[in-house]
């Protein structure tokens, strides 16, 4: 675990590791909560589940092993462009860290550039990095947003993030149609609502309803 580092953006994507999973550890502890349920471990058809849950939380918390300097891979350019940039509708899967389910939904980043513009792929990826984790939305909304605004120190930054929570969903108040909506704005998109306001519209033309 890399911490306390002056890298911004280590800093930025915090809880950075470079050791491997240790997926025998999960397995384990899998093969313990399915016996804690009533379940026969020794049955056909769970033989193989702890080792296939243990993969997936390989595949579902992997952000915690992207190291964000490679992520970049020098993918940021000196270009002379001034105006706002927009990725929208970026889909994201991300593992509540309360009850350890799923929430689902998409992302729209935007920023407007200073002098250098960061290549189309990596928003994504940006995106994948901080919710491939255990995560509350809110806190994944400002993430996206910080790392932005460290790697290319733009006007301004601006991330809606709308969010479908199995958590609440599935247990609890058992809500199936509510969604969650957060956004984190720096910059010339917290101090100018000409340029949210455009943000916003631009996010909210042609898009469709939130749903699985």
């Amino acid at each position: 675990m890399v911490e306390d580092c002056n890298d911004p953006l280590t800093l930025a994507a915090d809880l950075f590791c470079e050791e491997e999973m240790d997926l025998d550890t999960i397995e384990g502890a899998v093969e313990e909560i399915l016996t804690a349920v009533g379940e026969d471990v020794g049955r056909e058809g769970l033989l193989k589940t702890p080792r296939r849950v243990a993969r997936s939380y390989q595949e579902l918390l992997s952000g915690y092993r992207m190291d964000p300097r490679a992520l970049l891979n020098e993918a940021v350019f000196d270009v002379a462009y001034d105006e706002m940039v927009i990725v929208r509708d970026i889909e994201f899967y991300s593992m509540c860290e309360h009850h350890m389910l799923p929430f689902i939904g998409r992302a729209h980043v935007a920023y407007i550039p200073t002098d250098k513009v960061i290549g189309l792929s990596k928003i994504p990826r940006i995106v994948n990095l901080f919710s491939r984790r255990l995560q509350v939305q809110e806190r994944m909304t400002t993430q996206i947003a910080e790392f932005i605004d460290v790697v290319l120190n733009p006007q301004g930054v601006a991330v809606v993030v709308e969010g479908l929570h199995m958590c609440m969903m599935l247990r609890g108040v058992k809500k199936q149609n509510a969604r969650m909506i957060t956004s984190a704005m720096l910059g010339v998109f917290r101090n100018e609502s000409s340029t949210r306001t455009e943000f916003l519209e631009n996010i909210a033309r042609g898009a469709d309803s939130l749903r699985f």
